[in-house]
Formats: structure tokens, sequence, C-alpha cells
């Protein structure tokens, strides 16, 4: 597989059981990563308070009307903020968590000890030199190759390239009471504005992703919006014990606590197991199923049978078009 050569990075998806699961795999504690499904500020309100936020969506170039060099953040703003350029293929996903992560700064976020010694490690380094470093760190990179998706045949990502879309992901976050943008393609932070006092920096930021997508075609819909909260399990559990050392603990909050916790214990094993199931490689027991059909002479009428049901579809298709050009 080719994103196990040395020195690649394979394309992972944009997914919060895949981003939570990077995280903890980098040693990071406090966090998890929540899916946003609108820019309704209701959506933002139920996961608040929300440390960043990881934008994903399809690459369609530059253009004159994109020009933001004014905004690039290039004085002295760039010894506190961690910005790294994207010197490498496919990296932008560990990129733009790491870049939020490493800006954060949610009092019970504990990086741990990897991605503590490469902020400390890369800390004199220019944008440049800390992509170079990101990208050639064993450890982040293992981690990210992880999930990579298993492939038949080593070509296939070269032949399918140039057809392909191309995805690319990019982090929101509040940094001493402004908006950043921290995109790997830019020359560096990218000034979004103060936020004003008594707001929520997700109200700043919802417009200009609004914004970002409305310079797409009508009806485009790859998208994906991921929010960096805090760990759920961790702030209910905490206040399940205070409440239990309480004089009068009330039964129904309590019952209401437990139910949260359960949910959330829920949720990880089921990440866990579909984690589990982006990493196997299903190929031996596909081939192995295959030769069992071929062997008892179902494969080919079940292909036959399989391509007249396309055909029969296409048809539907194309007829349901002409009708409704008329």
């Amino acid at each position: 597989m080719t994103e196990g050569e040395t020195g690649t990075w394979c394309l992972i998806e944009s997914d919060p059981g895949v981003f939570t699961e990077l995280m903890r795999e980098f040693g990071v504690k406090g966090l998890q990563v929540e899916e946003l499904w609108s820019l309704e500020p209701e959506s933002f309100d139920r996961l608040s308070p929300i440390h960043g936020l990881i934008f994903l969506f399809k690459w369609i170039g530059t253009s004159s009307t994109d020009d933001t060099s004014e905004s690039i953040v290039q004085d002295d703003r760039l010894d506190k903020i961690f910005f790294a350029r994207q010197v490498i293929q496919n990296a932008c996903a560990t990129q733009a968590l790491v870049s939020v992560l490493l800006n954060c700064s949610y009092s019970k976020m504990e990086l741990g000890p990897v991605l503590t010694d490469f902020k400390e490690f890369t800390k004199a380094f220019d944008p440049s030199m800390k992509g170079l470093a990101l990208s050639n760190s064993e450890t982040i990179r293992a981690v990210h190759n992880s999930f990579a998706r298993q492939t038949v045949f080593e070509f296939e990502q070269k032949m399918s390239a140039k057809d392909e879309d191309v995805f690319h992901f990019v982090g929101y976050l509040p940094i001493d009471g402004r908006l950043y943008e921290l995109d790997g393609l830019k020359e560096g932070p990218l000034d979004l504005g103060p936020i004003p006092q008594g707001k929520n920096w997700t109200e700043i930021v919802r417009p200009v992703l609004q914004a970002r997508i409305a310079k797409y075609a009508e009806g485009e819909i790859h998208f994906n919006l991921l929010a960096i909260i805090g760990d759920r399990k961790a702030e209910y559990e905490e206040r399940l014990a205070a409440l239990k050392a309480s004089e009068n603990p009330a039964a129904v909050v309590i019952s209401d606590i437990k139910r949260l916790i359960a949910e959330e214990n829920m949720k990880r094993e089921r990440y866990k197991l579909e984690n589990i199931r982006r990493k196997h490689n299903y190929l031996p027991l596909i081939v192995q199923f295959l030769k069992e059909l071929a062997d008892k002479n179902q494969l080919l009428p079940l292909y036959e049978a399989a391509k007249e049901k396309a055909k029969a579809e296409a048809t539907k298709v194309k007829k349901f078009k002409e009708e409704s050009k008329s």
C-alpha cells in the first residue's frame, strides 16, 4: 500500500471518531471531536463551549477575489501562534488538527509528551520549517497513516488521482481575543478580526464559513465541519462526583447524568468499532469469497445479474431526466 511507504501520508476520513482517536493516540487528554450538521446557532450552542473548528471543503484553487495578503499575520504574533506551512500532500487533516491543538488555551487540556515535545522543538522555526518538521515526525505520521484506507492495488491511487476531487482541511479558533484561520496552504495565519466583548467567537466564525460555502455552485454538499470540545464524559463524571458530595443530591439529576455518561460510553464503543473496521484489511476475505463463488459456478451468474440491474437503473435515470426536461 503506497501510504505505508516512508515519508508518505494517506488520505483520512473527516469523521469525529477518527479525529478523536487521532488526538488520543497523540496523547492528548481532555478533548473530543464532534460533528456539526449545520451552521445554525443552535448547532453551536449544543456543543458549547467549542475550542476550535476544523473545516473540510472541496479545493477549487485560488482566485483573484481570494486576496487575503493584507490579513496574513507577519508580525511578532507569529512568536506565539503556532503555524506550519503544508509541505507534503495529504497531511492537511492532521496538520489542521495539530495546529488547533497547539494554539488551544483550554485549561483542562493535556497535550501529552508527543505534541508538547514537538511544540518545544519547533518553537524557533519559521512556518516552512515547522511544516517540514511536522511532515518528518515519524510518530505523528505513523498515527495518521494508521487510518490508511486499504486498497486492492498499489497503483490505484496514482491512476485515479487525476479524476478525483481534491479536499482540504483548515482550522479556526480564537487566540487572544481575535479570530484566526489556520490554513497550511497560506503564507501564515489569517487574522479574521477582533471578537467583540461579550460575544462568543463562534458567532463571528459562522458568517465566515457561510461566505466560504456561498462561493460554490448551488447544490454543492462536499463540506464537513468538526468541533473540538471538552471531554464530555470527564465533565459529566466531575458533575456527578460534586453532586454526590453535596448535602442533598437530587436523585433525578443524578440519574440524568448517569444516562449521559452511558451515552458517551456507547458512542466511544461505536467509534472504536468503526475505527477497527476502517483499519482492517478485508481483501483476503473478499478474494476467498470470490473463489468460493467461482468454485460453485455462482460468480458469473451473479455478475451478469448485477450488470443487468445496473443497466436497468441507468435506463430509469435517463428516462427520468428526459421527462424532467419536457
